[in-house]
């Protein structure tokens, strides 16, 4: 026993001097993982690039996030360029790149593909890798570039919509939005572990689509069952501000009794010429900023997603007045009337369409829906003519078609000619709506009024 003991005592002798000589290596360091980008740091003059399909290609969406900036930071000169061309994949995007990304030197590019990339099929593992190797180099240029890229899930397939308009087939229908959701969790992840910014397209389109269902089995926000119509653009415009657009108020004005008489403050803009008595409170403000109006026809997307209350607040409130009912008027135009217990608490004006703030918004939006109707859509069928037009050329090269070089001849005149000039008249014509945009969002002195009325 004794000598068991001295044998057992020498061996771990031998094993203490061992791990002395030769320590084990330190745990490995947990990986230092990037920051991701919140929010865009946009200043005057800095240019954003759409980069997409046919969706983005539609206009909207991008016209809408447009409006947002237009009149919430009209004094920052930003430049938009809608990169959307029907039918693209990151590979057809890859194609463009130099032309119609790098060329504008942007400092943020969003990215919506993936629509198109899984091929409208189930799950296909050689398909989706093709996409994970297109999409990866696509974020390799832009960050050589040194933009910033902002991925963007793909949005939803509405297969009851394909069911409804009779046009269903599987195994599209049955799987393909849930083969896009995949598609959207590996870009997320991407944008993680390179710390880029990233924007869900896919959860708020199918969360208000189920949400609707309920009420209503045949709703549906993307009638052919892929591009969302003006009111799923505009939930697709607000996923875009709410995950990565910087935020601000519009204006929040409070008349408060202070120091025993009626004063006023104001939340992004300035007051000036204030008087009070018991039956009239008058002053002028002059805000930095006018509410997020959009046209007619997104009227219905902004409702279902209370876009003006979430993401275009325009408060007035009047507190310490006598009791009775008010009336409020905006450069002489009446724009409501409110008990004090209402207005004590808060009106929201952003959607009242008599305030002047409102109609001068709307004449942003319907200005900038010019725009996108008469230069910058008609840009974006330019650029998918030439996609069109390369396609045919390499289909013939394909085919060793004896009429290649008299194709190909027709083209360089037609790139030369037409496609050139339209495309820098165009542009062209972009920079002047611009500027006229920016012209009619410039806030004005405003005149208010608060009259007791009974």
């Amino acid at each position: 026993m004794k000598s068991f003991l001295l044998a057992g005592l020498s061996a771990l002798l031998v094993a203490a001097n061992a791990f002395a000589q030769n320590p084990p290596a330190a745990p490995a360091a947990p990986p230092a993982f990037k920051k991701v980008v919140t929010t865009m740091d946009l200043k005057d003059g800095d240019t954003v690039v759409f980069l997409g399909d046919s969706i983005t290609h539609q206009c909207l969406y991008t016209q809408y996030v447009e409006d947002y900036f237009y009149t919430r930071f009209p004094n920052k000169k930003l430049r938009f360029h809608n990169a959307g061309v029907g039918g693209d994949r990151a590979s057809s995007a890859l194609a463009r790149f130099d032309e119609d990304v790098a060329s504008f030197k942007p400092k943020y590019v969003t990215i919506l593909l993936g629509m198109n990339d899984g091929s409208y099929r189930d799950f296909d593992k050689a398909i989706f890798d093709t996409y994970q190797k297109d999409m990866t180099t696509l974020l390799d240029q832009l960050a050589k570039l040194g933009a910033t890229a902002i991925p963007m899930t793909p949005t939803m397939h509405d297969a009851r919509a394909a069911r409804l308009r009779g046009k269903s087939g599987e195994p599209r229908d049955t799987y393909y939005n849930g083969v896009l959701a995949l598609y959207g969790a590996w870009l997320a992840e991407q944008a993680q572990v390179r710390g880029l910014g990233f924007v869900d397209m896919y959860s708020p389109l199918n969360h208000l689509t189920l949400a609707e269902r309920k009420k209503d089995p045949a709703f549906t926000l993307i009638k052919d069952a892929v591009h969302p119509d003006a009111p799923g653009q505009v939930v697709m415009a607000q996923a875009v501000i709410n995950d990565i657009c910087p935020k601000s108020q519009v204006s929040n004005i409070t008349i408060a009794p202070k120091d025993g008489k009626p004063a006023a403050t104001a939340g992004n803009g300035k007051i000036t010429d204030f008087s009070a008595t018991d039956a009239r409170i008058a002053f002028t403000f002059t805000g930095n900023a006018l509410p997020w109006v959009l046209p007619p026809e997104a009227a219905l997307g902004y409702k279902l997603t209370a876009a003006g209350h979430r993401n275009s607040g325009e408060v007035f409130a009047a507190r310490g007045l006598k009791p009775g009912k008010y009336e409020l008027k905006i450069d002489g135009q009446s724009v409501g009337a409110w008990t004090d217990a209402v207005l004590g608490f808060k009106v929201e004006l952003q959607e009242n369409d008599k305030t002047p703030q409102y109609q001068q918004a709307l004449k942003v939006a319907l200005l900038n829906k010019e725009k996108n109707d008469t230069a910058t859509r008609p840009l974006r069928n330019l650029w998918g003519s030439l996609k069109g037009k390369r396609s045919q050329l390499a289909q013939l090269a394909a085919k060793k078609d004896p009429t290649l070089d008299t194709k190909k001849a027709e083209f360089e005149k037609w790139f030369a000619n037409d496609f050139k000039t339209g495309v820098a008249k165009l542009n062209a014509a972009v920079d002047e709506f611009d500027a006229r945009i920016y012209q009619a969002a410039k806030p004005q002195p405003r005149k208010y009024e608060l009259v007791r009325v009974n």
